[in-house]
């Protein structure tokens, strides 16, 4: 049994335990905590700005302002006032101007503004009614891109405001499709697309660059990672969907030039994905990322090199068995960096270019939004871990020594006693290795017994990585007398695609030994009362709670939040997914009805606490209910908590703070709270 005790982990509690920091960390704590956005570096890398988004007890929504970090002497500033709708702060190429959005006065919908860095007050670059985002410069500094959901009918802005007014006011609600991209997490998506405009630095007349090529970008979520300007200004690379249907969608990298011409398609030999096209800095290459199974998201994501020269495509790193995620190039044009979700840990890696080859620069705190500048180069980026919010760091790309420059939230966190954790591993399902995070709660004493709650992550490709989550926070339930785990069971990303892929179509089987061999792991250690341990989930771990349910396990209680409960009733609801990868229920239905957790509920008899949102349209709220009226028909102990103005998770402050209040409760009275005897 390998075991490997976090170093950081335990220096972190030292510190703590010398400031003699009060108490555990408490969901009223988390929300006072600031919320750091991806920064940008000036040209000269010497100065990052990045959002800051922060809470109040009188309002659910956040404000959020612009700062700038000195990456020299580590010190920051305020840029903007603290205002809803600002974001996305990029700094311009001259390094004269930092371009961000933000709705000021009556905007309902977001504009872009500059701000110059020598001093001087913001000024709006765009006023269109459907809205500017995901902001990108063009390389001279002239234009400021961005992207705009329009109605392709449409000539005018003006016509495109008078249509969204009449939306709004128009009595008649009806709306109609002929596809299938109709929602999305918790939004309607409707008839416009999204294409992609330039403003001039000064203001003035907007110019559209996709709107009339016969191809958008992606409707869902569109945003900066779906375009790129190349460095001589004369073409753009865009994400297109180019099946010719809004069901089967195949996206691949297209170049427009900027003066206009027939968009050309990079990418036509893949039927998988292709996105996040990147040029590099010398304008010979772009990178871009490459799923090859279409539809499914697990995929790994392929770091894939076009020779603009050659008109060919390669993939960079071919046995990195990782996806490679947020590459960056270094202005050299000989090296990339990306942060990789790698073994329960997002990391910062290089890889050199041409050649490919990929190391890793940190250790076992995770970082993300790199962003990097300056002949160096300078590299900055988001480090967090279990035991720290995410926190604005200097990296240094020779060695990956992290230097922090931001220091919003160190006063809330110098009050607060946080736990130790560490990485362990234990033998899963068909003997495989499972990595899981154990957290401690603060003055662990390894002499006593201490009750269990044990996470089950969503996804289930998502893999937990040593972050700080603001909606399942482990240091959090540890402060509340548990000792509290994240196992990245079969399926979970960053262990390699056989790992991630190895679920499908059984997706219940694997994950749910992984779960009764971590709770047996967990019953052999002295430390742990083995009559006090309960597991909860959200989206597929609330699958895998449902799951439990209905099979043996050793959970005193569980927590269903988004659960999926019923697989034949999901697959209408879930974009495709899951007919991609499991087939359809009507050419396999033994298949649905092995995985389905509610095939399982003659078994049902562990009290569950039910959680589910009226807007969560990933996982939809029928899931829920009927799993709560099939416990209360079972006569199980049960609860249903109920939010008609949340999604998939739960957003909103005071909504947080009663659904942490809720399962603390819940928890206490089937498994108690803190160490016994």
């Amino acid at each position: 049994m390998h075991r490997l005790v976090l170093t950081f982990a335990i220096l972190l509690g030292s510190v703590c335990a010398a400031v003699q920091a009060a108490d555990p960390l408490g969901a009223e704590t988390l929300w006072q905590l600031q919320r750091l956005g991806p920064p940008s570096l000036s040209p000269d890398g010497s100065r990052a700005v990045f959002t800051a988004t922060r809470y109040d007890e009188d309002h659910d929504d956040g404000e959020s302002a612009v700062w700038m970090a000195d990456t020299d002497t580590l010190s920051t500033r305020q840029l903007t006032a603290y205002a809803k709708g600002t974001g996305n702060p990029v700094w311009s190429p001259d390094g004269r101007w930092i371009a961000f959005t933000a709705k000021r006065g009556d905007d309902e919908a977001s504009q872009a503004y500059v701000l110059p860095t020598d001093g001087g007050e913001a000024r709006a670059l765009t006023d269109v009614p459907t809205g500017a985002s995901a902001l990108h410069w063009f390389p001279d500094s002239s234009r400021l891109a961005f992207v705009s959901r329009v109605w392709p009918d449409l000539e005018s802005w003006e016509d495109q405001g008078e249509r969204l007014t009449e939306r709004k006011e128009s009595k008649l609600t009806a709306r109609v499709w002929d596809h299938s991209i109709m929602r999305w997490w918790d939004s309607w998506i409707d008839d416009r697309e999204a294409h992609l405009y330039s403003v001039g630095v000064a203001g003035g007349e907007v110019t559209a660059h996709t709107l009339g090529t016969g191809f958008e970008l992606p409707r869902i979520n569109p945003g900066a990672d779906h375009f790129d300007v190349a460095p001589d200004g004369k073409e753009i690379a865009i994400v297109a969907n180019t099946s010719g249907s809004l069901t089967e969608i195949n996206n691949d990298v297209l170049v427009i030039p900027v003066a206009g011409g027939e968009p050309r398609n990079i990418t036509p030999d893949n039927e998988g994905a292709d996105f996040r096209p990147r040029y590099s800095p010398d304008g010979r290459w772009i990178t871009f990322s490459r799923q090859t199974i279409r539809g499914f998201y697990g995929d790994t994501r392929r770091l894939m090199l076009h020779d603009r020269r050659a008109a060919s495509n390669r993939r960079l790193a071919a046995d990195w068995d990782r996806s490679a995620d947020g590459m960056v190039w270094a202005p050299d044009s000989k090296q990339l960096f990306g942060a990789i979700d790698d073994a329960g840990v997002r990391r910062v890696y290089r890889v050199s270019v041409p050649a490919g080859e990929p190391s890793a620069l940190t250790g076992y705190t995770s970082v993300a939004a790199l962003a990097v500048a300056g002949d160096a180069p300078t590299l900055v980026g988001l480090e967090q871990s279990f035991v720290q919010p995410p926190t604005l760091v200097r990296i240094d790309p020779r060695n990956g020594d992290l230097t922090p420059l931001s220091d919003l939230n160190d006063d809330v966190m110098a009050a607060v006693d946080t736990g130790s954790y560490e990485s362990v591993t234990y033998e899963g399902a068909n003997g495989a290795e499972i990595q899981m995070w154990v957290n401690y709660p603060p003055g662990f004493d390894r002499s006593r017994k201490w009750p269990l709650y044990l996470l089950l992550h969503g996804g289930p490709h998502n893999g937990i990585t040593n972050s700080f989550h603001f909606r399942w926070n482990a240091q959090l339930f540890s402060g509340w007398g548990y000792v509290t785990a994240w196992h990245n069971f079969h399926g979970s990303s960053g262990f390699g695609q056989a790992f991630t892929d190895s679920i499908n179509p059984e997706r219940a089987q694997m994950p749910y030994e992984d779960t009764i061999a971590a709770a047996e792991w967990f019953a052999g250690q002295s430390w742990i009362d083995s009559d006090r341990m309960a597991a909860g989930g959200g989206s597929y771990g609330g699958f895998l709670a449902s799951t439990l349910l209905g099979r043996e396990h050793p959970f005193k209680t569980l927590v269903a939040h988004a659960a999926v409960y019923n697989d034949f009733t999901q697959y209408g609801a879930d974009y495709g997914a899951m007919r991609r990868r499991h087939g359809n229920f009507w050419d396999d239905p033994e298949q649905f009805r092995r995985n389905s957790p509610h095939f399982g509920a003659g078994n049902f008899k562990t009290p569950t606490l039910v959680i589910h949102g009226e807007k969560d349209y990933r996982v939809p709220l029928n899931h829920g209910i009927e799993l709560f009226n099939t416990l209360q028909t079972r006569g199980v102990p049960s609860k249903f908590v109920y939010y008609p103005d949340e999604n998939h998770w739960v957003l909103k402050r005071q909504n947080s703070l009663f659904w942490y209040a809720t399962k603390q409760a819940w928890l206490e009275d089937y498994i108690g709270t803190g160490p016994g005897s």
